[in-house]
């Protein structure tokens, strides 16, 4: 994904002018008919915002499946902000949230930031984690990253990063894993504070280490409770 989307931006930014703007949009989605229109109205209501779309899954209830991404960069943990809704607030969310990063299933942003700092990072993050990583790049500069609830992408059920059906080793070495764990390492060595940078992979290693402890015993009791 990351590749692609810097092929396009240097096809499309020689010719965008002050005003204009970038849409990420996945090839598996589709939206409404005032769905690019609501995202240059939140980016400009913003101070030009990063504007992200929530995800409705088709054929289900409640349809919002997804918000935006909210990260603690010294536990290396990643969660959507769905998770701390209630289920009421599920079904009729607010207008907009703030969150941390913005996927590239639906993101407007501003032409101009990819001029003032740079667009993707294809040979460090070819694939998965891209779109968070330049999120984040330009949020360290000051620019909001927001969701609006009205611009919605709508989504089959199975997304193309499930990696469910795959084996061990391409799910943690494949290149086009979500789990992948050399592109996680490469995306936390590029976000957060200088000393956050610097010891990604000791906290890496410590808390991949921690989690497959937990997961080991967790087997374990439930092993223990069985017999």
């Amino acid at each position: 994904m990351g590749g692609a989307i810097e092929e396009g931006l240097k096809y499309v930014l020689p010719s965008c002018q002050t005003e204009d703007y970038i849409l990420f949009l996945n090839n598996d989605t589709w939206f409404g008919e005032h769905y690019v229109e609501t995202l240059v109205q939140t980016s400009r209501a913003n101070g030009d915002a990063a504007v992200g779309s929530v995800i409705h899954e088709e054929g289900r209830d409640p349809p919002l499946v997804s918000i935006g991404a909210k990260l603690n960069v010294n536990r290396l943990a990643v969660w959507d902000l769905l998770s701390e809704l209630s289920e009421a607030e599920k079904r009729s969310p607010s207008g907009q949230y703030c969150v941390d990063a913005l996927s590239g299933r639906g993101t407007l942003y501003p032409a101009h930031l990819f001029r003032r700092y740079g667009g993707m990072r294809p040979y460090l993050l070819p694939h998965y984690m891209a779109d968070y990583e330049i999120a984040m790049r330009f949020a360290r500069a000051g620019v909001p990253l927001v969701v609006s609830s009205k611009a919605i992408v709508y989504s089959p059920p199975v997304y193309g990063n499930d990696a469910s059906r795959l084996s061990w080793r391409k799910r943690l070495f494949g290149r086009r894993s979500p789990h992948n764990v050399f592109q996680r390492l490469i995306f936390y060595s590029l976000v957060g504070s200088p000393l956050q940078r610097i010891s990604a992979p000791i906290r890496m290693a410590y808390f991949s280490c921690s989690r497959a402890f937990s997961t080991w015993r967790s087997l374990a009791k439930r092993k223990e409770e069985t017999i």
